[in-house]
């Protein structure tokens, strides 16, 4: 068992499991974004790292269905950030939360020797789209076209320069796709691991496997931080699903189907 699973089977409480816990009509969901491990500050502007860093944790309310309302921000800065600096990475955090219609209400700042931010979404929804739910017969799916981030984040490892309009800088959250079609969809949850430990994840909960109808290049695999969605569709909304992807101009591809055996993929965890 890696040290994030370990860590997680230590925590025993029901709400855990989701990109979010489901509590009532609210969801509640954290991520860290921390510099070293999820970015470098040469490699991209303070907007830009302040924008992706309330990105990747809006994407997990997108992912459960759910409207941001509220969110908490924890700051770790280091002495050579500036008060310009401050007023740059607080007005891009206060902007793509407006985008979502998400007030940040709070939190909290620290001294440190990095750029680390700690982020919470309250958001509601009357409708969570879940991990759970899949049975033998379903079919497994993505949006978008998966390996970008990754294929990117090696050329920036190399000193390379790539596109302000990667997904590795700007993620791509399919709000209007998961709106519209949740109530034909059985399960989700975002691609932040890689789509090959993250279809793990979910059908390790379900206790099924799958069996694969398309090939899944290794760099389509691995690819992680795509913040695309991984979703369960019913063999009798499939159509429906794919047209409503059509309509919102979202990339959609089904990849294999949920069979009742023990198969997964192979996978090596990103947070270690």
């Amino acid at each position: 068992m890696n040290k994030e699973d370990y860590l997680i089977s230590k925590i025993s409480s029901s709400y855990v499991g989701d990109d979010g816990a489901v509590v009532g009509d609210k969801v509640y969901s954290m991520d860290a974004f921390f510099e070293g491990i999820h970015f470098k500050r040469e490699w991209m502007n303070l907007s830009q790292i302040a924008r992706k860093a309330m990105l990747v944790n809006i994407s997990d309310a997108i992912a459960m269905n759910a409207k941001p309302l509220y969110a908490l921000v924890t700051l770790s800065l280091p002495n050579d950030i500036s008060l310009e600096d401050i007023d740059i990475i607080v007005e891009s955090l206060h902007k793509v939360a407006s985008e979502y219609g998400c007030e940040i209400i709070g939190g909290d700042t620290i001294a440190g020797e990095r750029l680390d931010f700690s982020i919470t979404i309250i958001s509601q929804t009357d409708n969570p789209l879940t991990r759970k739910g899949l049975k033998e017969g379903d079919f497994l799916a993505y949006t978008g076209v998966l390996g970008e981030s990754k294929r990117d984040l090696d050329r920036l490892f190399k000193g390379e320069k790539i596109s302000n309009s990667s997904k590795f800088i700007e993620p791509i959250l399919r709000k209007e796709f998961i709106e519209k079609s949740r109530k034909y969809l059985i399960a989700g949850m975002d691609i932040s691991d890689g789509l090959f430990c993250d279809t793990n994840k979910m059908l390790k909960i379900n206790k099924i496997g799958f069996e694969l109808l398309e090939e899944i290049s290794e760099e389509e695999g691995i690819s992680g931080e795509e913040y695309e969605m991984l979703v369960g569709v019913s063999s009798t909304y499939i159509d429906i699903v794919e047209k409503i992807a059509k309509e919102t101009e979202t990339p959609f591809k089904i990849f294999a189907k949920v069979t009742n055996n023990s198969k997964e993929f192979n996978c090596l965890n990103h947070h270690f």
